[in-house]
């Protein structure tokens, strides 16, 4: 029994003047066009079903599924970088969340690029729904996955504007017209919240737990983004987007689906860290949801992630642009670690990088994550200990400096890169980690502290184990490494209150630079203290921070862009403070 938890699609009409006299020239079918009349029948459904997933993956770096800008550079992670201030100004707007518009560069585009999908989706939806089973055997497990997509697309851009129109298959285009992005009798959230969750309940009653193409969603995975959506259901906001209330109840839903997924899922952590990051192990163990791209695949370049696109060092002969997604020194020295070899909660970000690389390096010790996800000048490129990253990659390192993005490169001589910018390597969305840590979470938010710590650790045990890559040439660690478990009475003291600072600095270390870290800030409500502390401390080292604030009640989310509100004709309403 379902659980009850309390868009304008740019639509384009071509206008055909005629004389008013012959009114059967308007009925007459446009040449050269296909509908989904034209493409009606079981023998098409693949077709649409193809058509919608091909475009969650589409061919720009403004694509929502990629998270690295939105979701880290936004944060405290990374910085937008490229060739300055200038290159791709809107992002550099939104990092320092001055002056954000309506009207700010590049968010229309996401918009509309996001609810193309989602009209791809219900396309494929409709068409599904027209036959029998009899005509077409896979019609529940399409149809299952389909509602997947259409609630992972609609997931992504709640993240980023809190307040959208849900979009349907039974919906015409006037119907469409008149969906708001927040019903004027509103309270809350909820209800768009718990349009997700049905479409992803929907999709984990019919999906099988295993799949034969990678690519297609699995029954846990339907499960996993339910938790997801049950996390965000739980911490609820008010109408400036703050913390006001964390529901048990729905925690304990979220709970009893981890643990599902956590037993059955045949799910595990990988051995060693680097695989999540490697062409070679794509769709391994921990993955439980990744998009598929591809290379040499009888089309002219293939299918591949440009999501990524920009965030290739300009590191001649190896990659040739763009420099984008440069890692923050405030990432780099959560990575620090004191004598215990655990992380410095208060005081991780006051030893100076800098200007001081090598007195840096070298009076340090750090959790091995760091070199997983930060490539260093000097230190090996993607594990490799010939292949050192050279400080000549950084465009403009007086403004971004020289450290880099590293988990989503591959290796210059990898089968699996184009043109020496663009790569076929899948982006995993959704690992069993994260499952992991959600269980964490919850058993923490119910003071039940105790039972989250083994949790906490496997992911630590993980990182621990995870430092057989991390050579120089002569087969010395690149780094000195000093990492622990949580040991209650020996190095913490395991109360309610550290393990949930644990909890979020674990949390940050495990996923840096995966697109996650602005929306925990805002789901946790940390989102106005964490970053106005992070842009004074950054100020000195990066001036351009000086402008640089974020205003509680508004940044959480992206401004609704006032060329849909405009389209809308009214019938969407502003987020607050915009």
């Amino acid at each position: 029994m379902k659980k009850r938890y309390n868009i304008l699609i740019p639509v384009v009409i071509f206008a055909v003047l005629a004389p008013a006299c012959d009114k059967s020239f308007l009925e007459v079918a446009p040449k050269g066009v296909l509908t989904e009349d034209n493409l009606s029948g079981p023998e098409f459904i693949d077709g649409f079903v193809i058509s919608a997933y091909s475009h969650i993956a589409q061919k720009s770096y403004r694509q929502t599924f990629d998270g690295w800008f939105y979701g880290d550079a936004r944060g405290d992670n990374t910085h937008k970088g490229g060739s300055g201030l200038t290159d791709q100004s809107a992002f550099y707007e939104m990092e320092i969340f001055a002056p954000v518009t309506a009207n700010v560069g590049n968010n229309t585009q996401l918009w509309e690029s996001s609810y193309q999908t989602i009209s791809r989706i219900n396309s494929a939806i409709r068409q599904i729904n027209s036959v029998t089973e009899d005509e077409y055997p896979l019609k529940d497990a399409r149809l299952a996955e389909m509602k997947f997509l259409r609630a992972f697309s609609h997931l992504v851009m709640k993240e980023r504007y809190k307040w959208i129109p849900y979009i349907t298959e039974d919906m015409t285009s006037v119907d469409i017209k008149m969906v708001p992005n927040r019903s004027p009798d509103a309270d809350d959230d909820l209800d768009l919240w718990q349009l997700i969750y049905d479409d992803f309940e929907f999709a984990s009653e019919k999906l099988p737990d295993v799949q034969d193409d990678p690519g297609r969603p699995t029954k846990f995975a339907a499960e996993a983004y339910m938790v997801k959506t049950l996390m965000w259901m739980a911490y609820k906001q008010d109408e400036e987007h703050q913390l006001i209330s964390i529901n048990a109840g729905i925690l304990e839903d979220a709970l009893e689906l981890c643990d599902n997924i956590i037993s059955k899922s045949n799910r595990a952590l990988t051995v060693d860290y680097a695989e999540n990051f490697l062409f070679d192990y794509e769709n391994n163990e921990e993955s439980l949801f990744e998009l598929q791209f591809s290379i040499n695949d009888g089309t002219t370049k293939g299918r591949l992630n440009y999501g990524v696109t920009l965030n290739t060092p300009r590191w001649q002969p190896s990659y040739r642009c763009c420099d984008f997604n440069k890692v923050s020194y405030n990432l780099v020295n959560a990575f620090r670690t004191g004598a215990d070899g655990l992380p410095l909660f208060e005081t991780f970000n006051d030893a100076e990088l800098h200007n001081n690389y090598t007195a840096y390096f070298d009076g340090n010790t750090f959790d091995p994550r760091l070199s997983h996800t930060v490539a260093i000048p000097g230190h090996p490129w993607k594990y490799d200990p010939l292949l050192k990253y050279d400080s000549l990659g950084s465009r403009n390192p007086d403004v971004y400096g020289y450290i880099h993005s590293l988990k989503e490169q591959v290796h210059p001589d990898c089968s699996c890169q184009w043109e020496n910018r663009q790569n076929s390597m899948n982006k995993r969305l959704l690992r069993f980690s994260q499952i992991l840590m959600w269980k964490a979470e919850i058993l923490i938010r119910l003071n039940r502290e105790i039972e989250a710590l083994p949790l906490i650790n496997d992911i630590r045990g993980r990182a621990i184990n995870s430092q057989g890559r991390l050579l120089m040439e002569d087969g010395s660690p690149i780094l000195d490494y000093n990492i622990e478990l949580y040991q209650p009475g020996v190095n913490c003291t395991w109360s309610n209150e550290y393990a949930w600072e644990a909890y979020k600095f674990e949390d940050r270390l495990e996923f840096a630079s995966e697109g996650t870290r602005f929306f925990n800030l805002v789901r946790w409500n940390d989102a106005a203290e964490v970053l106005n502390k992070y842009f004074t401390e950054e100020t000195p080292r990066k001036d351009w921070f000086s402008n640089a604030f974020f205003t509680a009640g508004k940044n959480e989310y992206m401004p609704i862009p006032q060329s849909q509100i405009n389209l809308s004709e009214g019938v969407y309403v502003q987020n607050h403070n915009y």
